[in-house]
């Protein structure tokens, strides 16, 4: 069924009517409230205004609107097999300021946001009694992944209970569920076929216009405070000055990153060509993070996407913003026809691999303390600041995996608890791509540690940044200093197994890139050339490798 929204048809996706449910309420609440009806709309990973389905559809049907955000305390308990904090500090951080942002934006629209700590299944009927009204209606935006719906079916059912109606939306990705060529539980299990039918079948939906100002809180009600890192057991982290990802959390900051990295800057019209950068703010969008908790809507970035093609230039680089857009949607979709097999040992392929569990390996990885360098620093930049770049992901995930041959889940919960963009089906689905138990046509993907670090940190200015024990390392040595003389090491004021640690593994094909690391030493001015542009043949990122080896 469609509907006429602001000028735009868009898809009605719940079902049934918003009927008036009454509810027993005591002589004296029947008399104040006669038919009036209220929505409480249940956010979680998606807080922002613009393009928000579940407050523009509760505003539109009831008399008062009520937003809740809950601090869900299993958010911030353990991760499933390996015991990691579940939400680090660096993106507890960046969640408290976009709810921040959401409330301080809700108010500037005549409204606000109840802020709780607790179960959302348990909080949600208990904020229903609290109110006096005709009917009750609880409306959110449906997830896809175990623990997510098992809460919304609590909750659903409590709600029920309690006498209120129930209404979920689709609204994450940037093609609706319903618009797919495909059932969802059929889509392919290859990425390209999966984007050529959608890009040629399916249509993206413009953002929903929202109204300018939202219904009124019922009068009386607590609004709640938010709680403090040391509330959610999350230790506060300063912000590193070397960190790549400056930007705070919430709606304003994401919407005013589309605004400079598009408007302003005109970098997204050579996102391609920089993508694969090391070191800065712009070599990328860095949009994930807004992404991954719903500051940002990726059809408002679509729409964006357009409208800077159509004013300023349409090119590979515009177009490659949208390409991974549609890989985040994949992976989503992936994991609703697939279920609880993404987390498996085998993966969705159900694919049988012998995984080892070495902590004291793992733990080498996961402080940056590998004795590779080009691994270290990305999992140092990790650790500090909650984010890496997709070229840092995609190395370090080979290194644990067919390197140290450790089990793919320690890596998977590692990131699901340092990232400040950490979206559980684009995690879990990347890596099971990288162990090749996933949706990979290529599955025995290994990427070379040195030859990646010559390409895309030639001139070692990422190592030595992360890793200030190899500062003093002239030239592209510092890729491999176990190669290096113990005189040339003294020089450096590098001790190996003291001052930096000797690499827990060398593979064979690294020696391969011997004769690249002398030349770059002997002769960096030529070498360093490229410093900054995508080294030929490398344009098609992890996911559509060219002929020649990583």
């Amino acid at each position: 069924m469609l509907t006429a929204i602001g000028g735009r048809a868009i898809r009605r996706v719940v079902t049934g009517t918003w009927q008036k449910h009454r509810t027993h309420v005591s002589s004296k609440a029947k008399m104040n409230v006669k038919n009036k009806s209220v929505a409480l709309c249940w956010l979680r990973n998606d807080l922002r205004y613009h393009d928000n389905e579940v407050l523009m559809k509760a505003n539109t049907n009831v008399d008062e609107v009520v937003p809740v955000y809950c601090f869900d305390p299993r958010h911030f308990q353990e991760t499933y097999h390996f015991c990691f904090s579940k939400t680090g500090n660096h993106r507890a951080k960046f969640l408290l300021q976009s709810v921040q942002d959401l409330r301080n934006t809700l108010r500037s629209r005549g409204s606000d946001l109840l802020v709780r700590f607790g179960e959302p299944e348990v909080i949600i009927p208990s904020i229903l009694k609290t109110i006096a009204a005709a009917s009750y209606f609880v409306v959110y935006q449906e997830e896809v992944t175990r623990e997510e719906k098992d809460v919304e079916r609590a909750l659903r059912e409590r709600c029920k209970a309690a006498g209120a109606q129930i209404h979920s939306f689709w609204g994450s990705t940037l093609y609706h569920k319903n618009d797919l060529p495909f059932a969802v539980n059929n889509i392919p299990d290859t990425f390209t076929g999966f984007r050529k039918a959608v890009e040629a079948q399916s249509r993206v939906l413009g953002p929903i216009v929202m109204p300018e100002k939202l219904k009124p809180l019922p009068s009386g009600i607590d609004l709640g405070d938010l709680p403090t890192l040391e509330r959610l057991g999350v230790k506060d982290a300063p912000t590193d000055r070397r960190t790549a990802f400056p930007f705070s959390g919430g709606e304003t900051s994401g919407l005013e990153r589309v605004k400079r990295y598009f408007w302003d800057s005109n970098n997204v019209a050579k996102y391609k060509e920089t993508r694969n950068g090391l070191l800065g703010e712009e070599y990328s969008t860095k949009l994930s993070p807004w992404l991954a908790h719903g500051c940002l809507s990726p059809r408002y970035i679509f729409a964006e996407i357009k409208k800077y093609e159509s004013a300023r230039i349409a090119n590979q680089s515009t177009y490659w913003v949208v390409f991974e857009m549609i890989w985040r949607d994949y992976f989503k979709f992936v994991c609703v026809k697939y279920g609880d097999r993404v987390f498996y040992p085998s993966g969705i392929m159900g694919k049988k691999r012998q995984w080892k569990n070495d902590p004291q390996v793992f733990q080498t990885w996961k402080d940056g303390q590998t004795g590779v360098p080009f691994v270290d620093a990305n999992m140092r930049e990790l650790k500090e600041t909650g984010w890496m770049s997709n070229r840092g992901r995609q190395n370090v995930a080979s290194f644990l995996i067919k390197d140290l041959g450790l089990d793919w889940r320690l890596g998977a919960e590692w990131f699901e608890s340092q990232l400040l963009d950490h979206d559980v089906c684009s995690n879990y689905g990347n890596w099971n791509y990288s162990a090749g138990i996933g949706n990979d046509p290529r599955e025995n993907r290994k990427f070379n540690m040195v030859k990646q670090g010559l390409d895309y940190d030639p001139k070692g200015e990422f190592i030595r940044t992360w890793v200030p024990e190899l500062a003093e390392i002239r030239g592209a040595m510092v890729h491999t200093p176990w190669k290096m003389s113990l005189h040339d090491l003294g020089k450096a004021g590098v001790s190996l197994g003291e001052y930096y640690p000797n690499p827990v593994v060398v593979a064979p094909e690294w020696s391969r890139q011997d004769h690249r690391v002398t030349s770059r030493t002997t002769k960096h001015k030529n070498a360093w050339t490229n410093q900054g542009r995508e080294p030929k043949q490398r344009g098609m990122d992890f996911y559509f490798k060219s002929n020649n080896k990583s």
